[in-house]
């Protein structure tokens, strides 16, 4: 990839390499401008008086969408700009936190929780509500190794549950507290994009030109596409996407607790068909994500509750996937980190037990994988799910989307400080490097992850076992581990 071989280039130092990075990155872009170019779509253009001009437009008002919008707002360097918010639906606002929890939630790690506090919506969220964990406990379904995560003060919060429509709520009341910074249209639907042409004729439209569904017609100097994983700026730009399903949905409900608890502990277990979580929403509730196959999960769909319930509890309590030869082998290694290591030993928690399914009715949605091989083209740049798509088995997806905000808001400052054109491809480029470096291991680990757990052949039964018992053994590894995680 183009930053394994700029990364290179820096390595090696003196002037004569840094002269090379930067003319490989000239390279890079005109190819890419050129690249751009072949997605154009022919057509009369309108005079420029006729379209009106934005530095920046986000299609795509969801939450990292709508977070793109504030962290722009809310930076001073980007004062005078015009941004707007294109959003396909209607404003969503709550003027009244419902009683019954949403089935769609989010885990939002300290990281996320830095970015929405700096535009001002954490503050909303901690007002509706939201329920932090300090700590998480996964195991096994075909052996007792587990793993858990802790910060050294239990004090301290390892991550934020909260509904979805919480944090779009609180992002939309902070965005519609800027008007004067960031305008913001709903039921507004591009239908049509008109790329510029790498070298522009004297009365050529240098812009990105965005067509609506009402007819209306839009310029920019840089178009964000936050538009989720179908989206329609990263086809329409040509960009290639890597993806594959996993065969798999995931089942969400909120659950009644059998009784109430501090309800501080994020639940995960792998089983062989997938692996189910149960996160805290508060001391009596909690929600569901449960992946298996498409076929169980329409069967789940289908009980009654009280068999439903009898399922998600025999799914966390049950041993029917043991072995004795891995549990023997385990116990054994297993006695011999807590003799090599005792400090790195950790007790076992035993999960809250379910009595019953809230209000909201259950409901599936179909997983996969995506990642696009480009997060950017000449003055586009793509965030969010736009531009990758996780399993939900780590709770990354929407912080993964967050840190694209938070690193291109922070170079997009930095590029109108300079005085430099926010659609340029030097700055793109360097968000684009940056956030795959990031992105790309924690997709791969989330991946081996999700294979490596599904499947009950002894071999890799065993090699997981001791893998996972020799992680939780090692205290500065799992330290490595959720520092990456909690960015």
């Amino acid at each position: 990839m183009h930053f394994l071989t700029k990364a290179k280039f820096v390595l090696q130092g003196g002037g004569r390499r840094l002269a090379a990075v930067h003319c490989v990155v000239g390279i890079r872009a005109l190819k890419r401008v050129f690249h751009s170019s072949k997605c154009t779509e022919h057509g009369d253009q309108a005079s420029r008086g006729e379209n009106e001009v934005y530095d920046v437009i986000i299609s795509g008002g969801g939450m990292v969408g709508t977070a793109m919008a504030c962290a722009l707002g809310f930076d001073p360097n980007l004062e005078g700009k015009k941004i707007l918010l294109l959003e396909a639906g209607n404003k969503k606002t709550l003027d009244k936190v419902p009683e019954a929890y949403s089935t769609r939630v989010s885990s939002i790690s300290p990281g996320s929780a830095t970015l929405l506090s700096s535009v001002g919506a954490w503050d909303h969220i901690l007002n509706m509500r939201c329920k932090p964990f300090r700590r998480m406990q996964v195991w096994d379904a075909c052996s007792d190794a587990m793993i858990t995560f802790e910060k050294d003060s239990l004090e301290d919060e390892m991550g934020y549950i909260v509904e979805n429509d919480v944090i779009i709520a609180a992002l939309t009341k902070q965005v519609e507290s800027m008007p004067d910074k960031v305008t913001v249209q709903y039921r507004s639907r591009a239908v049509k994009y008109i790329w510029p042409q790498p070298f522009q004729a004297a009365n050529a439209i240098p812009w990105v030109q965005v067509e609506l569904a009402n007819g209306q017609k839009l310029q920019t100097k840089l178009l964000i596409g936050a538009d989720g994983p179908n989206s329609m700026v990263r086809r329409d730009t040509g960009i290639p996407l890597v993806k594959w399903n996993y065969d798999q949905s995931a089942v969400v409900a909120v659950l009644h607790l059998s009784e109430p608890t501090e309800n501080n502990v994020a639940w995960q277990r792998f089983l062989p068909t997938g692996p189910i979580a149960v996160l805290p929403l508060s001391d009596t509730e909690s929600s569901l994500v449960w992946s298996t196959s498409h076929q169980h999960a329409e069967e789940l769909l289908r009980l009654d509750e009280e068999s439903f319930v009898d399922a998600i509890n025999s799914a966390f309590w049950s041993n029917e996937n043991h072995s004795e030869l891995i549990e023997t082998a385990g116990t054994m290694f297993r006695s011999a980190l807590s003799i090599l290591m005792p400090s790195g030993t950790s007790a076992r928690q035993l999960p809250p037990s379910v009595s019953g399914i809230g209000a909201q009715s259950r409901a599936i949605f179909p997983l996969g994988m995506g990642h696009a091989s480009e997060y950017i083209r000449h003055r586009v740049a793509l965030i969010g799910d736009a531009a990758h798509r996780v399993h939900p088995l780590a709770g990354q997806g929407v912080n993964l989307g967050f840190g694209d905000v938070a690193c291109l808001t922070r170079l997009l400052s930095q590029a109108a400080f300079n005085g430099r054109d926010l659609g340029a491809m030097q700055h793109l480029l360097e968000y684009e490097t940056e956030r795959q470096r990031h992105n790309l291991p924690m997709m791969a680990a989330i991946d081996l992850m999700k294979r490596l757990y599904s499947t009950k052949m002894a071999p890799i039964v065993l090699l997981r076992t001791l893998g996972l018992q020799a992680t939780n053994a090692v205290p500065p590894v799992k330290e490595q581990i959720m520092a990456f995680a909690s960015k």
